[in-house]
């Protein structure tokens, strides 16, 4: 483990976008170097690399959100286009859209939740602030 503290400063911390970009690498939003992910949607309770406690971000909705903003706005498009261009039948859009869509959302819900802690962890914010 190196020589880095476990929690910065606001003045500390990374900038949003390098954060943003770090998490959609799903790396550790301080450091870049560690895995911030101890499973497929689990972060871990902290960063091998600096220490960095990931733990306690709490993303809630928002991934889930964005991923479904996030594939809506590549599948309806594709469908559409697609029904214009070709004019597949129903069967063969039932078969299709659906499982793309399965997929790009399994593909794409990691790396986005990765983003959204990345941004909260710049921000200083850890989700469960009370009012």
């Amino acid at each position: 483990m190196t020589n880095h503290p476990a929690r910065l400063s606001f003045t500390q911390r990374p900038i949003w976008w390098r954060a943003l970009g770090r998490g959609l690498r799903r790396r550790c939003p301080q450091c870049g170097h560690g895995n911030a992910f101890a499973g497929y949607l689990k972060l871990t309770a902290a960063c091998a690399s600096c220490g960095a406690a990931l733990g306690e971000i709490r993303a809630d909705d928002a991934p889930p959100y964005f991923t479904i903003l996030t594939v809506g706005h590549i599948v309806v498009p594709a469908m559409l286009l697609t029904e214009q261009i070709a004019h597949p039948s129903v069967a063969l859009h039932m078969a299709l859209w659906p499982a793309l869509t399965a997929a790009l959302t399994l593909a794409f819900l990691p790396c986005i939740k990765g983003a959204v802690v990345g941004v909260m962890w710049a921000a200083g914010i850890t989700g469960d602030e009370r009012r």
